[in-house]
């Protein structure tokens, strides 16, 4: 303990004066906080704060002061309740996959990391819910469902824990067919900057529909933590598919392939999954996956359904892409075949990265009405060539949503500027198109001027006006959103 002391006296040395402020009595706090954990569960070892200060995004910025891992709800609520009582900011942590500069802690403070709270609660396999604590990530929860007969479907890529997800309204690549987090949230129990306990629906229900007041759930999906700490969530559940069909096709020009997913989405072909990637990003897969796909702007398909079914929205497909110039199909039908097609679109990010090794990446997300999709994506890729950036695109096109992977070198001032201003020009083209600055990310700490943009004074004022309600000391995740 006395070394564990001495060290917190350092680093308060090394504080800014906030910082210096609230460890005034950080000794004291982080005694009572080992009261409430138990040993093992409270760090300031400046290597783990540094972990901590960052998620997979180019924002980076001080490291909390000291982080903590509670296991259950209670000592969450001991814990808020805590650092409430002594204005210290409150940062909730999962697996640190996040793009926008979330988890940063702005002001120091205290990191809350919740993923040792990871139990799957109450699977209702006849009312299709499962309640899960923050620490599940989506990966351990389909595995869980392997032999039930259903699979939890938003699915961001990376293998993020779930109340992260709802917590920055993450979507994916099935968001066309099952809809995001927003669509598949039922209830949350969240822990409010004092201390207590909200269940966003009532505690325990499970209804699929309601007209009973304001929509809490609703308000906390997408709050980024800036309300609350998500400690447990109900979501919708869905019945495995009796057949599932893989294909990509390749297509002479974006413009092409792009038409051929406005096309397909407008003769109401229930696709489940339809990506899209240019030939840079496919080059960059390539390489990076040992795969040998054409390098020309590509789309991924995947169909759910009957086999019947699913042998219509094929045949329906199928003459939509060529008609646009697109390749013949190519196939992938049993299981071991379609993970590696989408191992290879999820490992994207990292094939990109793959491209500039010692490079950073920023991933930009907008969102646009899908028969915006052609104007957007040709003016990017042309932006781009004139910028002579490197920016490959790979997009959930299916509900007008996509990205373009900037990589650039931070220690390159003039690259980091021309960065700063492509991605926000890309941005402002969204808006201009009655679309959104970001589709799935969430704002952090990268957006917020665009949010004003976006939503005008008035919703700012709104959000400002709700967070003020729910976190009155703005300390809960402060400087992130509004």
């Amino acid at each position: 303990m006395a070394l564990l002391l001495g060290g917190i006296r350092r680093v308060a040395r090394l504080c800014r004066p906030r910082s210096c402020r609230s460890y005034g009595v950080a000794a004291q706090l982080v005694e009572e906080m080992l009261a409430l954990v138990g040993d093992g569960n409270v760090s300031t070892a400046m290597a783990v704060r540094e972990q901590h200060s960052r998620d997979e995004s180019m924002h980076s910025c001080q490291p909390p002061d000291v982080v903590i891992w509670p296991q259950n709800v209670e000592q969450v609520s001991k814990l808020a309740e805590l650092c409430y009582t002594h204005d210290l900011p409150m940062i909730p942590f999962g697996t640190g996959t996040g793009l926008e500069g979330g988890v940063c802690a702005l002001r120091g403070g205290v990191c809350f990391n919740l993923t040792r709270m990871d139990r799957i609660l109450n699977l209702n396999t006849d009312d299709f819910y499962v309640t899960v604590e923050p620490g599940v990530t989506r990966k351990t929860l389909n595995a869980h469902l392997r032999d039930s007969g259903l699979w939890f479907p938003v699915d961001p890529g990376a293998d993020a824990s779930l109340c992260g997800m709802a917590a920055t309204s993450a979507s994916g690549t099935n968001a066309v067919r099952y809809g995001t987090m927003r669509d598949n949230v039922i209830n949350l129990e969240v822990v409010l900057p004092d201390g207590r306990v909200l269940s966003t629906a009532g505690e325990e229900r499970s209804f699929r529909k309601t007209s009973a007041g304001y929509n809490l759930t609703g308000l906390f999906v997408g709050s980024e933590g800036t309300l609350g700490f998500i400690t447990k969530a109900t979501l919708r559940l869905y019945g495995v598919p009796e057949a599932t069909v893989c294909a990509v096709c390749s297509f002479p020009s974006v413009q092409a392939a792009v038409d051929s997913t406005v096309q397909i989405l407008q003769c109401g072909i229930p696709i489940a999954r339809i990506e899209f990637l240019d030939d840079v990003m496919v080059d960059a897969c390539n390489k990076y996956n040992a795969l040998s796909y054409p390098v020309r702007p590509t789309l991924f398909l995947e169909f759910h359904g009957t086999e019947t079914g699913v042998k219509e929205q094929v045949q329906q497909t199928e003459e939509i892409t060529q008609l646009n110039g697109g390749s013949d199909f190519s196939w992938a039908r049993d299981q071991e075949e379609r993970n590696k097609l989408w191992t290879a679109r999820h490992n994207a990010f990292y094939a990109a990265l793959a491209l500039r090794p010692g490079c950073r990446a920023y991933a930009t997300d907008v969102c646009v009405p899908i028969s915006k999709l052609p104007q957007i994506i040709m003016d990017t890729k042309e932006d781009l060539v004139a910028s002579r950036l490197t920016g490959p695109i790979a997009g959930h096109v299916g509900d007008g949503n996509f990205h373009c992977i900037m990589l650039l070198d931070l220690n390159d001032e003039e690259e980091v500027r021309k960065v700063k201003e492509f991605t926000d020009r890309l941005a402002r083209k969204a808006l201009a198109l009655k679309g959104t600055c970001t589709g799935e990310h969430g704002v952090g700490i990268g957006k917020r001027r665009l949010l004003q943009e976006e939503v005008g004074e008035v919703g700012i004022a709104a959000m400002r006006q709700i967070k003020a309600t729910f976190d009155s000391k703005n300390i809960m995740n402060p400087g992130k959103v509004v």
